[in-house]
């Protein structure tokens, strides 16, 4: 029997399908997937199946000193026991073996780790191949060509995961000890991520000191027959054309003069046309920056490369070359779009060219090619939105690097009014060239009217803008990448999933990438007392060398000795600031959370949260002081820059995913509620009859708003309320339920919520998820993905770990997982839902609705 190992389980089934011309069949050992025709199986990993780790004895962090770590024993254990269990089973039962992961350092190394399984139970021969695209041309080339593994490039592959274990282990350890921040919070440190977030950290400081200059721009609307264009004013500024003006009384005395110009004369007209070239073929940073303007992150960019990649439809994405291989024929390819209705007409214009000449980059590689499609087109409902989108700029990139160059004319006007000089220029597209099959590029064009010199044009406007210089931009994640890039930060397989720990760990937010207050914290404190720990010239170094072990220039045990000695020195620059450093980090660690001032002590209002996981506002000075105020129960809070005129303290928001909202003073919400009256509406349908409970319109202390009981908290009974507008309780009645009907004022147009209980039934069933493709982003091809996972239906999502998950499923990320997590109710569904996106489907505004129940308003009050 032939064995053949991918790298996922994706792989495997299209491997399957095309060595088995659509013939194999699935059987299942251990819960894994094995794909079968003949006598070959397929099986495909989830990755590492295989991880390093310390022993046992060095779990707990209390109990070993971090510096123990640095030359403590690497062992290798099971990660996916099942995976391991079946491979292990199918082993023993071949004649022979195939390993067929992804062809890059990491690839290789998890071909190694079922090398090594394999050889623990067999010595059948065990074949590598290698492909770029998992198309029916290139994997039947691949399997009649096999090569054999090489363990150079594994090894650069396990020297990254040993060397980072140890930095990130030890750093780690040591400074959440220091800082006394355990448990899910600990202090997250990295061999790249943290040289990655001090470039993060370092441009906020230049943010931050950037004092801007006060200077003027004049502009003026010159027209001809009707025609208005807008010129710019400008001097000679030694010899180069200068339009901001840095002196007040300078640009008002220009402006005075152009004021009075009735007239100008142009001076001089120029026109030139510049021929604009195609771009270069997409590697890994090129294409991230790309998907980037389309609004994808680089995570979910690559994400979904590496399932169109696993689909066949496009090439490796993890990629450093510019330059198609000689084997390419743009022409044979080209010829694969003309028969489909998205790309036919592009495609056979571009065949229409006498001589199809690609454009080239200036990096070729010989490990993979450049990102492009593979030439078999899937049906557009065979993808859901976000992947069809991600497939075509990956084809119209192809498209684009096939095309002719555009040429534009450009005009150049000069004109003179009052001895101030104006100017204003034009373009028009000559040649429409690569921009008519790749609208992602910038093809605007500018009127400016047909003028000659000498002419005289009416002046008929004139303003003075006062303007300041800007401060540099933040890093966008694909100019991130970039800036990775040229400083040797990790590799193009790993840059993007840096970028995503940094947001999990709470170190960067928003996009562009803000850091936070605990981030700037860590930065400081590796500046002062090992900058080492955020050097990117150490952190290149090692990149380096682990390129040298793939090179065969270098060996895994000296590169990781070497690695091991570097961290010893840190530690000794560490270990004697090891006080300082817990109170800078403490102290830092406060900031995110601090609101303002305490009302009844000297301390700060802090944002706490309970053994519960429940969020609140609690004093820095407790025990001493126990002064505390209550938050939302649903969302993250986030202090916001806005600060309360009246209690000093910052405004807060409620990360809720699409239930996020701003929940203000914290201080005033509380002030409100305990200032606002019940309003009784009816009996209670739990205790009515029985005890006389009645049911009342409450605003708890949280700003949020219920029906509760008036019993409470013998009767618990309640029912969500909006957030926000006035609530009118009209004299038209429930016949159901005897209860008012209610409206909402908030906004242009009222909403009729009607009974309270009538409106929570239909938003519960409206609210109901009862199939994968009723969450939100999830489509036809992603439900299959789910369900082969394992995730046959949305509850099922409630016993997964999304960051396992997320290795099994391509294009699918951790935080997607968790986001649909979310979406799927527990199945004893209270009154804690939050019908907000009701409020919104109704005409309402953001956040109008809250899912508070009477049982938070106490715990609000604890």
């Amino acid at each position: 029997m032939e064995l053949i190992i991918t790298e996922k389980n994706n792989a495997a089934r299209r491997i399957a399908e095309i060595l088995s011309d659509g013939g194999a069949s699935t059987t299942q050992r251990n819960g894994v997937n094995v794909y079968e025709w003949g006598a070959t199986r397929c099986v495909g990993l989830s990755g590492h199946v295989v991880g390093v780790d310390f022993p046992e004895e060095y779990a707990d962090w209390r109990d070993v000193e971090p510096v123990e770590l640095i030359d403590a024993d690497i062992v290798k254990s099971p990660t996916q026991q099942n995976i391991v269990t079946t491979l292990r089973q199918l082993a023993r039962e071949a004649d022979e073996a195939v390993i067929a992961t992804d062809y890059d350092r990491e690839g290789e190394l998890i071909g190694k780790e079922a090398y090594e399984l394999i050889r623990e139970e067999t010595d059948v021969p065990v074949k590598r191949v290698r492909f770029s695209s998992i198309t029916e041309r290139e994997v039947k080339n691949a399997f009649a060509e096999p090569d054999d593994i090489d363990f150079d490039l594994a090894a650069a592959g396990e020297a990254r995961q040993i060397i980072d274990l140890v930095w990130g282990a030890a750093l780690t350890r040591f400074l959440s000890l220091s800082a006394r921040q355990l448990g899910e919070d600990f202090i997250s440190v990295g061999r790249v991520q943290s040289p990655t977030l001090k470039l993060i950290v370092d441009r906020e400081r230049e943010i931050q000191a950037f004092d801007p200059e006060d200077y003027w721009e004049l502009f003026a609307d010159l027209t001809k027959d009707g025609d208005t264009f807008e010129a710019q004013y400008f001097y000679d500024d030694d010899g180069s054309e200068a339009e901001r003006v840095w002196d007040e009384d300078d640009a008002t005395e220009a402006y005075e003069r152009l004021r009075e110009a009735t007239s100008a004369e142009i001076t001089t007209v120029r026109r030139r046309t510049r021929t604009d070239n195609p771009p270069a073929p997409f590697n890994t940073t090129a294409f991230i920056s790309a998907a980037g303007s389309l609004g994808y992150s680089a995570q979910r960019a690559m994400s979904i490369a590496e399932e169109l990649y696993t689909t066949g439809y496009i090439t490796y994405p993890r990629t450093d070359n510019t330059v198609y291989p000689d084997d390419l024929d743009p022409e044979e390819l080209l010829d694969e779009f003309v028969a489909t209705r998205e790309f036919g007409e592009d495609a056979e214009s571009l065949l229409d060219v006498e001589e199809i000449e690609a454009t080239e980059g200036d990096d070729e590689t010989t490990d993979h090619p450049p990102i492009h499609p593979t030439g078999e087109v899937p049906d557009r409902g065979a993808l859901d939105e976000d992947e069809w989108e991600v497939y075509e700029l990956v084809v119209r990139r192809f498209f684009a690097t096939v095309a002719e160059p555009a040429t534009w004319e450009h005009l150049r006007v000069v004109a003179e009014a009052k001895d101030c000089k104006l100017k204003a220029t034009g373009k028009r597209l000559l040649e429409a060239g690569y921009h008519a099959v790749y609208p992602y590029s910038s093809a605007s064009e500018s009127f400016l009217p047909a003028v000659e010199e000498g002419e005289h044009l009416d002046v008929t406007d004139v303003e003075l803008e006062a303007k300041q210089t800007q401060p540099p931009r933040r890093y966008g994640q694909s100019r991130l990448i970039q800036k990775m890039e040229d400083l040797g930060l990790g590799t193009k397989a790993t840059r993007h999933n840096t970028i995503e720990k940094l947001y999990d760990r709470g170190y960067i937010e928003s996009d562009p990438p803000r850091p936070t207050a605990i981030a700037e914290a860590v930065v400081e404190a590796a500046e002062e007392f090992a900058d080492r720990v955020v050097s990117d010239d150490m952190t290149a170094q090692l990149e380096a060398d682990m390129s040298a072990i793939a090179s065969g220039e270098a060996t895994l045990d000296d590169v990781t000795q070497e690695s091991r000695e570097m961290l010893e020195r840190v530690f000794e620059e560490l270990r004697e600031s090891r006080e300082d450093i817990g109170d800078h980090l403490q102290e830092s660690l406060k900031a995110d959370r601090r609101l303002g001032p305490c009302p009844q002590s000297d301390h700060d209002l802090l944002i706490r949260q309970s053994r519960q996981g429940s969020y609140f506002v609690g004093c820095d000075g407790y025990p001493d002081c126990q002064y505390t105020l209550p938050l939302p129960s649903s969302g993250e809070p986030l202090v916001l820059e806005e600060t309360c005129e009246e209690h000093g303290l910052n405004h807060v928001k409620m990360l809720a995913g699409r239930d996020t909202f701003v929940h203000g003073c914290p201080q005033c919400k509380a002030d409100e509620a305990d200032d606002t009256e019940d309003e009784v509406i009816g009996v209670c349908p739990d205790c009515g009859e029985d005890h006389g409970g009645e049911l009342a319109i409450k605003k708890l202390r949280s700003g949020s708003r219920l029906v509760g009981c008036t019993r409470y908290p013998d009767c618990d009974y309640s029912l969500p309320l909006p957030r926000r507008g006035d609530i009118e309780v009209t004299d038209e009645y429930c016949d159901e339920h005897d209860l008012p009907e209610l409206v909402v004022h908030s906004g242009d147009d009222p909403w009729e919520l009607g009974c309270p209980i009538c409106n929570f039934k239909e938003y519960q069933a409206r609210q109901a998820v009862d199939d994968l493709e009723d969450l939100d982003g999830v489509g036809p091809a992603t439900a299959e993905r789910l369900e082969n996972a394992g995730v046959d239906a949305p509850q099922d999502l409630h016993d997964v770990d999304p960051d396992v998950l997320a290795t099994e499923i391509q294009g699918v990320s951790a935080g997607q997982i968790r986001d649909w997590q979310s979406q799927v109710p527990e199945v004893d569904t209270d009154s804690d839902d939050d019908p907000d996106d009701d409020a919104e489907s109704e005409g309402e505004s953001e956040d109008l609705i809250d899912g508070a129940s009477a049982a938070d308003e106490r715990a609000e009050s604890d």
